[in-house]
Parts: C-alpha cells; structure tokens; sequence
C-alpha cells in the first residue's frame, strides 16, 4: 500500500527532466510529452518539485512558475502523480508545498489550466480552493478551449 508520508518532496533539479518525461506518457496514458519542454525544468526547476518514494523512485512532480510578467502571481504548469500512488494525497501535497514557495516569494495567487474533458482535473482544482473560468474559447489558439483556475494565496 502506498503511503503518502513516506513521500519525500525535493526542489527539482535540471537533470530531472529526463527521468520525468520517460514516465509520463505512461502516467497520462496517451502521448503528452509535447506538453513539457525541456525548458521548463531548464529554466524553473527551482520553483518545481519532485516526490521520491523511499527507494529513490519519482512518484511525483510539479513543474510550477512565479510569473515574472504578472507581480504576485504564480503558475502551475504540469502536475503528475505516479498512477500507484493516486489518491494518497501527494497532489494534495505537491500543491500545498507550491503554495508555500509561492507565498514565501511574495506571490499572493496562482493559476493553472486544463481541457474542458478533463474533469479529475477539475473536480481537484476545485476541492484545492481554486475557481473555474471556462471554458474558455480559443484560450490556447483556435479549437483549443481551457479551463482556468484561480486560486488565492
């Protein structure tokens, strides 16, 4: 059984990329790599988080930003938990310890967005305090609608 208090939450690290989009493809259950360029973790890694099991294993991770273009403002980008371990709370956790880098950095919101069809997705940003804007018509281009959560710090 999994446990999500042996769950150990580091900042992520450049190298993490690679370890990371080799496994979530599988995780999502269809091909999502084109979501997550290398640059984020490049260039954001000390905003982002990842979760080891106690063997080492990643269980988890968060790909977060603070916005440099919008004060006081931070962004979720990409969230994945290891299909094991759904449902522990790591979520829960990996957004909470976000929150709390963000808050400390001064950030006083945060945002995500996801696909009108992905109503985990929803149904979760919604229990984590975040509202929903949506869907929003040709938010990513046209025929890509999204949903927008909004959450105060």
């Amino acid at each position: 059984m999994f446990n999500v208090m042996d769950v150990e939450l580091h900042p992520a690290e450049a190298a993490d990329y690679d370890e990371i989009i080799a496994v979530i493809d599988d995780w999502w259950g269809r091909e999502v790599t084109g979501l997550l360029p290398r640059l984020f973790l490049d260039h954001f890694h000390r905003t982002s988080l990842v979760a080891r099991d106690p063997d080492g294993a990643l269980t988890g991770f968060l790909i977060g930003v603070l916005s440099p273009s919008q004060p006081g403002r931070a962004y979720i980008h990409f969230v994945g938990v290891a299909p094991a371990a759904r449902g522990s709370g790591l979520g829960r956790r990996l957004y909470e310890e976000f929150f709390a880098l963000a808050r400390a950095a001064g950030n006083i919101g945060v945002g995500a967005i996801t696909s009108p069809f992905n109503a985990g997705s929803i149904a979760f940003h919604q229990s984590m305090g975040f509202t929903v804007t949506g869907p929003i018509g040709g938010y990513d281009g046209p025929g890509k609608d999204m949903m927008v959560f909004d959450r105060a710090l």
